[in-house]
């Protein structure tokens, strides 16, 4: 049975996707039935899924990782998308952003299988160039060839994507005033019907609780935290967090709590909140400037939590 309600109407979706949810919260006017809109959202987020998982054995991105280098692999066209964003933003973050991280990301345990210590050994020994000196793209021809062996991995870039999918499909319906989001990545289109920004809440970094550190007010824009605090995993008595130091071929030793970038859309905000995280907040602090990015990096200071903002969105100035 349809509910009723008073123009406009709520209504907060959400499915599986990519080990999590997503989520898509909308108003529209009495009678709009959003069950279409439920389906074609699940569908954008499948298809995401299918395209980008490490976790599914028919995914495009696990046919590229398994092709010899040299090999042509043709990708869809969303997933082309992805890797020449991924790709860009390597190169402008020289590398701290990198999606060729496959391999070690696997040895620590942060895949489908438990570390290893003998691939974590070659992790850490073997350095390698970054992605975007090892993989090349041919957007005329969709498709892609590794100059040398490299695993890909999305992880950092993808639940971003997924958001931005949820976006145009909610567009494609007609709607033009939303929030969206998988997994804490949020984009916000339009306003609420009162004609007020979508209030979003930057995370406490306390792993104990949830628990609201500072609330943006964001209109068409997009929102993204990397964390040490979420995603962890236990190797040799030592609890480790899941960014993974590209350089280093193992996990950040010391990396800021958390750190929040805003950015026009969710694939961007998504990646450079990773990139940020490497770098730190001295280094990621001066890129973030220079580049104009809005970020947010909370940092541990004994007991407590400093907040270093950039950028005037977070009141830098």
């Amino acid at each position: 049975m349809r509910k009723t309600c008073s123009d406009p109407c709520r209504h907060a979706l959400n499915g599986p996707t990519m080990g999590t949810r997503w989520s898509a919260l909308f108003f529209a006017p009495p009678g709009f039935d959003p069950a279409p809109v439920a389906a074609a959202l699940q569908r954008a987020v499948d298809e995401v899924d299918a395209q980008m998982s490490l976790w599914r054995a028919d995914s495009d991105l696990l046919r590229l990782n398994a092709a010899p280098p040299g090999d042509w692999v043709a990708l869809p066209a969303q997933l082309m998308a992805v890797l020449a964003l991924a790709l860009r933003i390597g190169r402008a973050s020289d590398g701290a952003f990198d999606i060729g991280v496959g391999d070690a990301v696997a040895a620590w345990g942060f895949g489908p299988a438990p570390a290893d210590p003998e691939r974590i050994a070659r992790a850490l020994h073997v350095p390698r160039p970054p992605a975007h000196e090892l993989l090349e793209l041919d957007p005329a021809r969709g498709r892609a060839r590794k100059r040398a062996p490299v695993v890909l991995d999305l992880n950092g870039i993808a639940k971003g994507h997924g958001v931005d999918r949820l976006v145009a499909t909610l567009r494609a319906h007609g709607i033009d005033a939303a929030l969206a989001g998988i997994d804490g990545e949020l984009r916000a289109m339009g306003l609420r019907p009162d004609g007020s920004a979508w209030p979003i809440a930057v995370e406490d970094p306390d792993p104990a609780r949830r628990a609201a550190r500072a609330v943006l007010a964001l209109q068409d824009a997009a929102v993204a935290t990397s964390g040490d605090y979420r995603h962890r995993v236990r190797v040799g008595g030592r609890e480790l967090s899941h960014t993974m130091d590209p350089r280093r071929g193992g996990p950040l030793p010391d990396p800021p709590a958390s750190v929040t970038v805003v950015a026009p859309n969710c694939a961007s905000a998504d990646a450079w909140a990773s990139a940020l995280m490497v770098l730190g907040a001295e280094r990621g602090g001066a890129l973030a400037r220079r580049l104009g990015l809005d970020a947010l990096f909370l940092l541990r200071d004994g007991g407590a939590i400093r907040a270093q903002p950039v950028g005037r969105l977070f009141g830098a100035g």
